[in-house]
């Protein structure tokens, strides 16, 4: 087979199974469909594309192996990044030491020690990204009268909450708040009320959390039937954002802020993304995925559009060209125009804070516009007024 038509390879690893394969399936999709409109478009520099990828079962201590054999055995032309800083950090000591090209998903902060010059995050929290995940929850909480002055820190005894509490701690320092109480529980937490009656004795006028899944929908129903009010809940609750979560909680979610990524508002009606959307819905039953997709796919697909716009303006396969053009390029994606700033995380922020209302029922269907999930925050990009306080957002109807 000649060089012209020989297929570029682009390798990379996602957790498939285990406690984070519902998120890497529903990228797996996006990538796929990626796949298909390149292809159908000619490929890239006039050759087909193929993706080949690895389950690294969401085990940390199988992706350098995994990208070793992608680059060793394999031979893959490209490496990208899998899904979460559980599958990203694990592979720069693989990445960094030979130079290559390196654009992640979903990995919060991942390179701000590291400072690798070739890595870039296909994460919409800019430079800053503790701070910026839920700054947006702090800063609406201050506009509201009366102002909010203390905060609760609650989170999951995990890597991942890690980075959020330390963002929460600077924007409650920022805006003022005075932390009361801080405190973790374990992932495999069920009872939940011994911790929210320590967060009662607070007294707290914000309630910040920071969960998985699971623990998201154990917490909510907690919430929901404990007697304690504080005015504003939320955050940085992994979970809200996945269609599967939002049905099982339904009107149990009204009243809660928490952060997002993309949202069917029309301040993120980005070109081509409703077009991309509506053929991931087409096969995301049969592929037994988030059915509607709004969490991981745009940003999977763009993911691989800054990859395929990067191959087609250098015209070569080199990691340092394609690096070298990323970090001066701004990228035409389904989620708006990209471009990367310092330690290749996105120059311009672009997380918003959404409170859920008016939610009567558990159907799926009612998440697909931006109804039932307000964006508050920031306010350039708003579709609704909060509901202020939590309490006051616990019906279904709106004020």
């Amino acid at each position: 087979m000649s060089s012209a038509s020989k297929p570029i390879r682009i390798g990379y690893c996602l957790s498939l199974t285990g406690p984070l394969a519902g998120n890497s399936r529903s990228a797996q999709l996006a990538h796929q469909l990626w796949l298909e409109d390149v292809n159908d478009r000619g490929g890239l520099l006039g050759r087909p594309v193929e993706l080949v990828c690895y389950d690294d079962q969401a085990d940390a201590a199988q992706v350098p192996g995994l990208y070793q054999r992608l680059m060793d055995d394999d031979r893959v032309d490209l490496v990208i990044g899998g899904y979460g800083t559980n599958t990203i950090l694990p592979a720069m000591p693989e990445i960094m030491p030979r130079k290559r090209f390196f654009v992640g998903l979903m990995g919060l902060g991942v390179n701000t020690t590291l400072a690798y010059p070739n890595y870039f995050a296909m994460i919409p929290t800019g430079s800053d990204p503790n701070v910026a995940l839920t700054e947006g929850f702090f800063e609406v909480a201050a506009q509201q009268t009366p102002r909010p002055t203390t905060v609760a820190l609650l989170s999951a005894d995990a890597v991942f909450a890690r980075n959020p509490i330390l963002g929460a701690k600077a924007n409650a320092d920022k805006h003022g708040y005075r932390v009361v109480h801080e405190a973790t529980y374990p992932l495999t937490t069920q009872n939940f009320t011994p911790f929210l009656d320590a967060v009662a004795d607070s007294g707290c006028d914000l309630l910040f959390l920071c969960s998985y899944l699971q623990d998201s929908i154990d917490l909510v129903r907690a919430i929901r039937t404990h007697s304690f009010r504080p005015k504003m809940v939320g955050a940085s609750m992994i979970g809200p954002q996945n269609t599967a979560v939002k049905a099982a909680l339904g009107p149990l979610l009204n009243g809660l802020v928490n952060y997002e990524y993309w949202v069917p508002v029309p301040s993120m009606a980005f070109p081509g993304v409703q077009g991309f959307l509506a053929s991931y819905r087409a096969r995301a039953a049969e592929a037994g995925v988030d059915l509607l997709g709004h969490y991981m796919a745009p940003l999977a697909y763009a993911q691989m559009q800054v990859v395929a716009q990067a191959i087609e303006a250098t015209g070569d396969l080199i990691d340092a060209d394609l690096s070298a053009y990323t970090r001066d390029a701004s990228f035409d994606t389904v989620m708006g125009r990209v471009r990367f700033g310092r330690n290749g995380e996105w120059a311009c922020p672009q997380v918003v804070q959404v409170q859920y209302q008016g939610i009567e029922t558990h159907d799926a269907e009612q998440f697909k516009d931006g109804v039932k999930q307000v964006v508050v925050s920031p306010s350039s990009m708003a579709s609704g007024q909060l509901i202020f306080p939590y309490a006051d957002a616990l019906r279904t109807g709106r004020p």
